[in-house]
């Protein structure tokens, strides 16, 4: 059995679900695409291809497996993009809460069944379809579970609105001695101003630190109650060309080692001067579709 335990982003990974790139199908046309950052590459004729991303992965499994962590991954699917676990489920102390997702990615959960056979049955959540919530959205930290939202009136017209105002009401009733504190995120059909998820824009670290990036929050008091909890000297804010790279959507193995991007060249020697033993690995291609090293995994067990 797997006893899930989840309480933060940084605690010692113990098991991990990891996505996986293998036959992810072919590229999407214009019309399937999920979010802005796919398009541009759809369009460009730059959208990355297989065997590069199933490269970029293996690296990402090298590095979890020296650190001792229990991967599991997907059953592939036949053209089907499995890349992103965290879409799909999430986490949140000892229970697992199934993702209500597009309805094109329904077939991804049933993927990792082979994994929840490890979990007892009374700890999986599904949560009522009023819910939408994908776990990029949703941060366990400590007493508190961070959500990235939006609750505009467009919501419906957004296909970059993952989280709704039902999800906050939601972990509030299933966690009620957490503090659930909710965050509007900027939607945007130009990608290096849209927000798609909460890790898009915010990650916490160890040692009390944390990534930002301001444009990415809606409401500018929210942004600042989040550099107020940090403290200003320990965030390291980011530009909107770096959200573009997906700077804020690395991932942490522990409190001391972070794995990130290679070409993340100012973030990683800021995390190094801070006392980070920082994991460089290849991950460009895959951040083309808007998401990088956090999207792509479904911690289980945290030490």
């Amino acid at each position: 059995m797997l006893h899930l335990n989840i309480n933060d982003e940084i605690s010692t990974l113990k098991a991990v679900v990891l996505g996986t790139a293998e036959s992810c199908g072919p590229v999407p046309t214009a019309e399937e695409a999920y979010d802005p950052k796919s398009l541009e590459h759809i369009l460009a004729g730059t959208y990355p291809v297989e065997k590069d991303m199933v490269r970029e992965m293996s690296a990402f499994v090298e590095v979890l497996t020296k650190y001792g962590v229990e991967v599991f991954r997907p059953d592939v699917l036949k053209d089907c993009n499995q890349i992103f676990s965290r879409d799909i489920a999430f986490v949140i102390e000892n229970k697992l809460i199934k993702a209500n997702i597009l309805p094109d990615r329904e077939k991804e959960f049933e993927a990792i069944l082979h994994v929840l056979e490890y979990i007892d049955p009374a700890h999986i959540l599904h949560p009522p379809e009023a819910v939408h919530v994908e776990g990029g959205d949703v941060m366990p930290w400590n007493d508190y579970i961070f959500v990235g939202t939006y609750t505009a009136a467009d919501y419906p017209e957004h296909i970059t609105a993952r989280t709704n105002a039902e999800a906050v009401a939601f972990l509030t009733q299933q966690f009620p001695h957490k503090t659930v504190k909710a965050f509007e995120l900027r939607k945007s059909k130009n990608a290096r101003e849209n927000a798609l998820h909460l890790d898009c824009c915010f990650q916490p670290l160890g040692k009390g630190k944390a990534i930002l990036h301001k444009n990415g929050f809606l409401v500018e008091s929210e942004y600042q109650w989040l550099v107020d909890f940090f403290g200003k000297e320990n965030v390291f804010e980011i530009t909107s060309d770096e959200m573009y790279a997906m700077f804020s959507n690395v991932f942490s193995i522990s409190p001391e080692v972070v794995v990130s991007e290679r070409t993340f060249t100012r973030l990683n020697n800021w995390l190094r001067e801070q006392g980070f033993v920082v994991e460089e690995i290849p991950y460009a291609e895959i951040s083309k579709q808007e998401g990088l090293l956090r999207c792509s995994t479904l911690p289980l067990v945290r030490a």
